[in-house]
């Protein structure tokens, strides 16, 4: 097993006060490694990295048949919970004839500003809509109405959540050594930089091929790249990058340091994991790994604001920065 390398620099004045350490992978269209940093057979939890698998099943099944490309982009989010959410997975729901008792994810306080100072300002409590996760869980259960199956679709063994690890194994090429349960309690699977690498860059490629998956791949992140705003919301990486990449690549983020991208024009896969469960340095190794492939501007501003965040003080002085390692740069 080669050890994590160090990807991200804390400094301080001139001292490095932090240091945060990863793997990552890049993977092209077929499915082989073509830069490399740590090890890439570690094995991560993708937690909502991945998001853009588990709505393969969707669009496969003819479930998703007649959705929008808003709609589909929200089915790869973890949102900010903003109104320009919210309103769409009500609307989402409706349609469905369901309500928000019908969701599993849990209620989650937004991090959208405005959306949760109207809950606080109101006395009201979030509620699952709210949940970064609502968007996905609108597809499940559309892919769960389509199925005909019962309510419970965030259980392991329920038809949609079985579809959804097919799928995640079909892609990574990989049989999962296990899962775990995500905060938005569905099941999340297990795989190794590699091989969730290697999905990314199936997708990447996916617009060259004909076939059901591939056509459903290939729509899916499109709609992300069309409406960076629903994936993930105003100030977030994902929404950023994307932006800052005039839509021709897609990004998504995953809880505990696990960042994947999908680089259709070089039909390449990324992911990449922190160690230490950094967002802020899976912020920054993204970035630094999409400068380093051409894709991304060194200069703009975005990729500043993220591959070298600020780290101000209470009284908003920046005091210290994020700086990406030699390796990455």
């Amino acid at each position: 097993m080669t050890a994590a390398i160090d990807f991200v620099e804390v400094w301080r004045g001139d001292m490095v006060e932090c240091v945060h350490q990863g793997h990552a992978v890049v993977c092209d269209e077929r499915g082989e490694i073509v830069a490399q940093w740590g090890d890439p057979a570690a094995i991560i939890f993708p937690r909502s990295s991945c998001k853009m698998i588990q709505a393969l099943p969707l669009l496969e099944s003819g479930a998703g048949a007649d959705l929008t490309d808003e709609q589909l982009a929200l089915a790869c989010a973890s949102h900010n919970g903003a109104d320009i959410h919210t309103r769409r997975v009500n609307a989402w729901l409706g349609d469905l004839g369901l309500t928000d008792d019908d969701f599993r994810c849990g209620p989650q306080m937004p991090d959208d500003r405005a959306a949760r100072e109207d809950i606080i300002r109101a006395y009201g409590r979030p509620c699952q809509v709210h949940n970064n996760c609502s968007g996905k869980h609108a597809g499940f259960l559309t892919l769960a109405k389509h199925l005909g199956a019962g309510p419970e679709y965030h259980e392991v063994d329920h038809p949609v959540q079985t579809a959804c690890k097919a799928a995640f194994e079909e892609v990574t090429e990989e049989t999962s050594p296990g899962f775990g349960i995500d905060g938005c309690s569905a099941p999340n699977f297990a795989s190794s930089l590699h091989g969730l690498a290697r999905s990314m860059a199936f997708f990447a490629s996916a617009h060259g091929r004909s076939d059901i998956r591939s056509i459903a791949a290939d729509k899916l992140a499109r709609s992300m790249m069309s409406y960076p705003e629903l994936v993930a919301g105003e100030g977030r990486a994902c929404t950023d990058l994307m932006r800052a990449m005039d839509h021709k690549v897609a990004v998504k983020t995953g809880a505990e340091g696990v960042f994947t991208a999908i680089i259709p024009d070089k039909k390449l896969g990324i992911a990449l994991k922190i160690t230490d469960g950094a967002t802020r340095a899976s912020n920054a190794a993204i970035a630094a790994i999409l400068v380093k492939l051409g894709v991304l501007d060194p200069d703009h501003p975005a990729t500043k604001a993220h591959m070298f965040a600020p780290l101000p003080n209470r009284r908003g002085m920046d005091v210290a920065g994020l700086r990406p390692t030699s390796a990455l740069l």
